[in-house]
């Protein structure tokens, strides 16, 4: 079972008033219904969403609904059921705002569908229920959108969203327009807004562990490379003692160099700061990692002078 479709399965549970069950099936019908002459026909894959707009319908309108089990062209194994309202649903469209009185159909939803914040939330959940997706936070990116046909309704579902400051943007696709959030933190709470309690947990216990594991990797990756620019700084420091040995050059440097060059030999791996607790330790003798790095700069001005030397003899 997708994440999405456990979502729409828990929301289908929600309890609410009758004013918030006019706005969730406004947003529902509005977003998922055919309306044509004598009847309104939608069509959903999830079982759980036919009983609620089927129980919905009943507690406020007390009229029964048609549901039939259609053939599903969309590759899915998931049944498709057809709703279908029908003996003059009219009055019906028009309580839920799709409808004026004359029966002609309104592209912008009535301001009292959505007069308060619980029914701005029913409304967004009904528009979910018909249209709405969310990755599982497990994929490799996070995403929510509602895939809607007409224009106005697509501004008016983000102006919805972006009353709760979800920053949800409008792209302009080939069978419609699509509302969209990528951002973690807003998706998770859209959930909140939508009432998807146990899908708000699960997504912020895999977003937890991703962030924390993205984290780790930074660690690990930092780690590395500041293990790697250690192991190359010895080496070019080991090349510069060949070059001095090589040209019999160690008594060109004072007691405290030469201590430093026998240390960096017999500890080929150790950074400048584990160097100098080292010579510390078994000298007895305090040396910061600043003063450390100062007599290394001598071997190697001394290196790049025989090196210089040896160009100039070529």
């Amino acid at each position: 079972m997708s994440y999405t479709v456990k979502i729409k399965e828990e929301i289908s549970t929600h309890d609410c008033t009758k004013s918030e069950l006019i706005a969730e099936l406004s947003g529902y019908i509005r977003n998922n219904g055919t309306v044509q002459k004598e009847k309104v026909i939608m069509t959903t894959e999830n079982k759980m969403v036919v009983n609620r707009i089927k129980e919905s319908i009943h507690s406020i309108y007390n009229r029964e609904i048609q549901v039939d089990s259609i053939s599903n062209v969309n590759f899915s194994k998931r049944e498709l059921f057809q709703i279908t309202i029908e003996n003059e649903p009219h009055h019906i469209l028009q309580d839920l705002g799709l409808l004026d009185k004359e029966n002609h159909y309104l592209k912008t939803v009535p301001n009292y569908i959505v007069g308060a914040n619980e029914e701005i939330r029913s409304y967004l959940r009904g528009a979910f229920l018909a249209t709405g997706s969310i990755n599982d936070p497990k994929t490799s990116s996070y995403h929510m959108e509602l895939l809607v046909l007409h224009p106005k309704e697509a501004v008016f579902i983000q102006k919805l969203l972006n009353i709760f400051e979800l920053n949800a943007k409008i792209l302009n696709r080939e069978k419609g327009y699509m509302i969209y959030m990528k951002e973690a933190e807003k998706i998770s709470d859209f959930l909140k807004i939508i009432g998807a309690t146990k899908a708000v947990l699960y997504f912020e216990d895999v977003r937890i562990y991703r962030d924390q594991k993205n984290k780790t990797n930074r660690l690990n990756n930092m780690e590395q490379a500041n293990m790697d620019k250690v192991i190359q700084t010895a080496t070019y420091q080991l090349e510069d003692i060949q070059v001095i040995e090589e040209n019999d050059g160690v008594m060109l440097l004072d007691e405290k160099v030469k201590e430093v060059l026998e240390y960096r030999k017999k500890y080929p791996e150790a950074s400048l700061k584990e160097l100098a607790e080292i010579i510390s330790l078994e000298t007895g003798k305090s040396i910061t990692k600043s003063g450390l790095n100062h007599r290394l700069r001598k071997i190697k001005d001394l290196a790049e002078s025989f090196k210089k030397m040896k160009k100039q003899n070529q």
